[in-house]
């Protein structure tokens, strides 16, 4: 937003102490200086012009007029009128925005006295007896003004009126369309044969001729003209960490039902998916690895409940072990990560979105969103998702590793073959870039999920299958164990008898530093 000019009249000898007050505070205070750019005739160099002409036309280029009248009248020029009374009769004349001042006196200039009247005529004013009583006037006055045209607000985001939106912006086959899906599902009172404008009246949002932010998310033409960063950026990663170049990267836009639908089938694309037969029924039983609707929930989550003030943007990431799904948001004050998992109290940060949301059949408003999560994964025979709050709100969706690790076994054992035969004679080198760039990228999976176990300790292969939480045992020893040996990251405990009960493993030195050079980027899913 260009910053608003705001004219400082008075008579320039009775308040030099309070027009210099004034522009000093407009110019660095941490709210007003962000919206306000004060003039004042001492900051003006020399021209070869009268001042009356560089006042009036100060006046005319300013965006608020804001007087200051005490007990001097003035200079008068031919008239008999004085620059102040010119200049308030100017910024009248030019139906500019006036706030007026008057310094509490029993002894006023008969000409003030009659121009304050003009001015009670026409305006409020306010009265003062020190500075600092007008710089407090002053700075309610403006962020009244503020207030007043939405440049700041006390009400949600979405609620607040879109000061360069207009009804245009609208599409209406959108409206229509949400009205009859609506009214099939949650038996909305109005159907696609509904005035558009109706329909956004009856959802509060529209205020006469003026639309709401959420207006402009659910139904608008082009969101993005208004809201930037509203889009939901997708990325899929074949290892467990975030690496360049990404194999797969979308960015969607649109209105907040097209990002959700695109969003969640870019997920479904990426995943493993099981097809049945007709063998006990007409129709083709279709599953995927991860519940549809638990990742359908969790992108809903982000768009409907993301900070759309923030520069940030939705992402959703899909890694070989997992989705994270993530926003530029909070949860609302007093709801704890912990009570995620189970009913609570439904409290939307974007209330005027979300309704709308709710009647299409896109959530639900009851608060069960993430318990229902919780409870899909869980009946899959997935790990609980991960709920994060840090300096963005995160949902983290645990894959299915045992076919993860089933479709890399071949790839895992050709690479582990080949950089075998280096590792003995070229430790730091070879751990830094054959590893680094050869296994990382392909056996990470399995190689650094099983280094990262490791402490300072030894561990059984029972040992090691819990920490990692897996439940295959007969393809861990090839998997895990073989190429970490082959590798010298690991060692045997009792290396003469291999196949003892008791044998255990333990990190190599050559296995200490390969965890210390992944360590700071490495996360075991829990």
């Amino acid at each position: 937003m260009q910053k608003k000019r705001v004219f400082i009249s008075s008579v320039q000898s009775e308040f030099v102490e309070e027009r210099q007050i004034l522009n000093d505070y407009l110019t660095t205070d941490a709210l007003l200086g962000r919206f306000f750019e004060p003039f004042i005739f001492e900051n003006v160099p020399a021209l070869n012009a009268s001042a009356v002409t560089v006042f009036l036309n100060e006046v005319e280029q300013c965006d608020i007029y804001l007087g200051i009248f005490g007990e001097k009248y003035g200079f008068e020029d031919a008239d008999g009128i004085s620059p102040t009374e010119r200049e308030f009769d100017f910024a009248t004349q030019k139906d500019k925005i006036r706030f007026v001042y008057v310094k509490q006196s029993e002894n006023r200039n008969k000409k003030e006295n009659l121009l304050i009247k003009k001015a009670e005529n026409v305006i409020v004013r306010r009265s003062f007896a020190t500075p600092e009583q007008l710089k407090t006037a002053v700075y309610a006055s403006l962020v009244n003004y503020l207030l007043e045209n939405e440049y700041i607000r006390t009400t949600p985001f979405d609620a607040t009126l879109n000061t360069e939106a207009a009804f245009t912006d609208i599409d209406e086959e959108k409206v229509r369309n949400f009205a009859e899906i609506a009214n099939e599902k949650r038996d909305f009172p109005f159907d696609r044969t509904t005035d558009p404008r109706r329909v956004l009246a009856h959802l509060n949002l529209t205020k006469g001729e003026r639309i709401t932010n959420a207006a402009i998310l659910l139904f608008g033409k082009q969101p993005q003209r208004f809201f930037i960063t509203s889009e939901v950026k997708c990325a899929h990663y074949h290892g467990v960490r975030v690496s360049k170049p990404i194999p797969s990267y979308q960015v969607y836009k649109g209105d907040v039902f097209e990002m959700i639908d695109k969003a969640v089938d870019f997920v479904l694309s990426k995943i493993n998916l099981y097809v049945g037969d007709r063998s006990e029924s007409v129709t083709v039983d279709v599953e995927y690895e991860m519940p549809k609707q638990a990742v359908r929930e969790a992108i809903v989550n982000a768009v409907c409940h993301r900070d759309y003030t923030s520069n940030g943007s939705v992402q959703v990431m899909l890694f070989a072990d997992r989705l994270e799904v993530s926003n530029p948001g909070h949860l609302p004050y007093g709801l704890t990560v912990e009570q995620l998992y189970f009913i609570h109290n439904s409290i939307p940060a974007n209330p005027l979105l979300a309704e709308p949301m709710y009647l299409r059949g896109t959530i639900e408003r009851m608060g069960t969103g993430t318990e229902d999560m919780a409870t899909l994964c869980v009946e899959k025979g997935l790990q609980k998702p991960l709920y994060q709050q840090q300096l963005d709100f995160r949902v983290v969706l645990y894959r299915n590793t045992e076919q993860i690790e089933n479709v890399e076994n071949q790839n895992n054992n050709n690479i582990a073959e080949q950089v075998s035969d280096t590792v003995d004679t070229q430790v730091s080198t070879q751990v830094s870039t054959q590893v680094n760039t050869q296994v990382s990228t392909q056996v990470d999976t399995q190689i650094e999920k099983l280094i990262m176990s490791f402490n300072d300790d030894v561990l059984s292969i029972n040992d090691l299958i819990k920490t990692l939480n897996l439940k295959e045992r007969r393809t861990f020893a090839r998997n895990y164990i073989q190429p970490a040996l082959r590798l010298g990251l690991i060692e045997m405990t009792i290396p003469d008898k291999p196949n003892s009960r008791l044998q255990k493993y333990r990190l190599t030195k050559k296995g200490i530093k390969f965890k210390r050079k992944i360590g700071h980027s490495f996360r075991i899913p829990k």
